[in-house]
């Protein structure tokens, strides 16, 4: 193994592979805390062209290699577990190489974290939608790799929407360019598809072209309290007929959600007069500078009409908008003051998404009296973030070791309404197990065909999805 790190360290620089347990700790340990992983070494390169030999000298040598971003990650997806493996850090992988802005297509590197990429579109005059709470830390690469969604997927779509074209290294270590500005190209097989939202398991994506828009000259935003989730889908469709195109963002939080963030947030307050059982904070976007408040403030008057609404707040200035969407960002971090919490990153269909939370809240409390139920989301798209926090009182890891049974109670509900039980988090370690179960047989076959083609030696990414 000696001769190996020597020969790693020839390819991107002897700085730039780390082999000490205390160094790479950072890298081996995931968010939740769910996985601590082990590995041979972390190596990090900063070309392509070093990507691609590291890939041949591993493959050469039969080592086995899981792909790293910003380790931002929710599922154990990009956390070695054998230490044999090699970390592969994408991190250096930092250029900007392009902004095309007659083309409206910025190409970058996979190391570059998603806010700077929203940054350089904004310094452009260009929008880049995609947004998620781990922006400042998550990088293109992984958000590709997991087809990331976030809250603009209402608008935009999933991370593979925003794409024209990328570029992999394959397990043998040939690179895969398919760096298109193109909108259409009908030559057979879109193979880029193939790799978005694979996990790493199939290729390396080292780069892509990401898709600008026209900045919105014009943002309304609304946190709205209201009685049930069947208001708000009521409220979701009203939107969609009154604002058409401008609506960006619609997300779900329920009052005990709001009192996590309150209770231990540092400075959140609270958004307006009066407590609701529910909440949403309603964002529309629009390319003309003028007509945008009336258009909101004729959705907020319409829902009152109609008795969808008990109360809204409309953003005043920017830091009140940022004090609006901070309540809801705060969510799920906000739960680890409460204790133990088994979440679920579940999608369904939308109009399914107020009997589903209706039913599960029923299943949760006869399961176990007193757990607290925090689902949250986008409802515009179907992801409900279904989490259940620990009863008050009880012991965090006698409640977490009920996560499988949990899983199952909560899963058995979205199969019941069609959905899926992960919608843009993956699968990684968490929920590989789970994925025969609820996969079409022929699909979960085709799966297994595609990744023996592409990585017959099982070097990609070991243990994650498959």
């Amino acid at each position: 193994m000696s001769d190996i790190i020597e020969r790693l360290k020839a390819i991107v620089g002897a700085n730039h592979v780390v082999t000490d347990a205390a160094d790479m700790a950072a890298c081996l340990s995931e968010p939740r805390d769910l996985y601590r992983g082990r590995a041979l070494c972390a190596v990090r390169p900063a070309t392509t062209a070093e990507v691609a030999a590291v890939m041949k000298l591993c493959r050469d040598e039969g080592l086995r290699v899981t792909p790293q971003g910003g380790n931002t990650g929710l599922v154990g997806g990009q956390t070695p577990m054998d230490a044999r493996d090699v970390l592969m850090s994408t991190t250096r992988l930092d250029k900007v190489r392009e902004i095309d802005l007659e083309s409206n297509t910025m190409t970058v590197e996979a190391g570059v974290t998603l806010l700077r990429v929203q940054e350089e579109a904004e310094r452009a005059d260009r929008l880049f939608p995609l947004s998620l709470a781990a922006e400042g830390s998550c990088t293109i690469g992984g958000n590709l790799a997991t087809n990331a969604g976030g809250t603009a997927v209402l608008a935009y779509g999933n991370a593979r929407d925003l794409v024209t074209g990328i570029e992999v290294v394959l397990a043998d270590g040939r690179v895969l360019s398919l760096l298109s500005k193109l909108k259409k190209d009908n030559t057979g097989y879109d193979l880029k598809h193939l790799f978005m939202g694979s996990e790493g398991t199939l290729g390396i994506v080292t780069a892509a072209v990401l898709k600008l828009y026209p900045r919105p000259r014009a943002v309304e935003t609304a946190f709205v309290g209201l009685a049930s989730p069947e208001k708000a889908l009521a409220l979701l469709n009203l939107a969609q007929a009154m604002t058409g195109a401008d609506l960006k963002t619609f997300e779900l939080m329920p009052r005990i959600g709001l009192d996590f963030v309150l209770r231990h947030a540092a400075g959140a307050r609270e958004p307006m007069e009066g407590q609701h059982a529910w909440y949403v904070l309603i964002e529309l976007a629009s390319q003309g500078a003028e007509g945008l408040d009336a258009r909101m403030m004729g959705l907020l008057e319409a829902a009152f009409e109609r008795e969808l609404i008990g109360d809204a707040s409309v953003a005043a200035s920017l830091d009140q908008r940022k004090a609006f969407w901070a309540l809801r960002e705060n969510l799920s971090e906000m739960q680890k003051h409460e204790g133990g919490s088994i979440k679920h990153d579940v999608c369904l269909p939308v109009a399914s998404c107020p009997a589903f939370l209706a039913e599960v809240a029923v299943a949760v409390e006869a399961f176990m009296p007193g757990a607290r139920l925090v689902p949250f989301g986008h409802l515009g798209d179907g992801n409900i973030h279904c989490n259940v926090s620990q009863p008050i009182g009880m012991d965090k890891q006698a409640y977490l070791a009920c996560w499988e049974d949990m899983n199952a109670l909560v899963h058995a509900i979205v199969a019941k309404y069609n959905g899926s039980i992960s919608a843009e988090h993956g699968i990684g370690q968490l929920k590989r197990s789970l994925l025969p179960g609820v996969k079409d047989p022929v699909a979960y076959d085709l799966m297994k065909t595609i990744k023996a083609a592409l990585d017959p030696d099982g070097l990609l990414n070991p243990g994650k999805v498959l």
